[in-house]
């Protein structure tokens, strides 16, 4: 890989980073009374493709919302369940060997939102199908990956 693709990827990550801090920490967002729902997204129908309800709390829907408008076209949408689970479809834009690294920028970005969790961050490839699950431990600040 060359150098620059090296410095756009990791200046895209940071860019990412870096909204996600500065916007979710501007929002003044507080968390609402969570409605009861299953772990499974709801879906709804669209002219483009089966879009998914973006949350089951208010904050979180605010979030999964942000998510998507903010991804610079990196994540065709999002989900967020029990402020604890975000769920983004990424688009055909995301190559394989970006996938991590993006998931590692929306674990950070969803820990600066709602702090003091656990958090678990799912990525699923355009086709709907688990590719990669990033869960953030908040005791030891760690994230560890587990494929499909």
């Amino acid at each position: 890989m060359s150098l620059f693709k090296r410095v756009q990827k990791g200046l895209t990550a940071l860019v990412l980073v870096l909204v996600l801090s500065v916007v979710t920490a501007c929002s003044g967002a507080t968390p609402t009374a969570q409605q009861p729902n299953g772990l499974s997204p709801s879906v709804t129908t669209s002219h483009n493709y089966a879009q998914l309800e973006r949350g089951n709390t208010q904050t979180g829907e605010n979030f999964g919302n942000w998510v998507v408008r903010n991804a610079k076209g990196l994540v065709q949408d999002a989900y967020v369940r029990d402020n604890d689970k975000l769920g983004v479809v990424i688009t055909p834009q995301v190559r394989p060997n970006e996938v991590r690294e993006l998931a590692r920028s929306l674990a950070q970005g969803f820990h600066h939102n709602f702090p003091n969790r656990n958090l678990k961050v799912m990525v699923y490839a355009p086709d709907k199908q688990l590719i990669l699950t990033a869960d953030y431990d908040v005791q030891s600040q760690q994230i560890q990956y587990k494929a499909g």
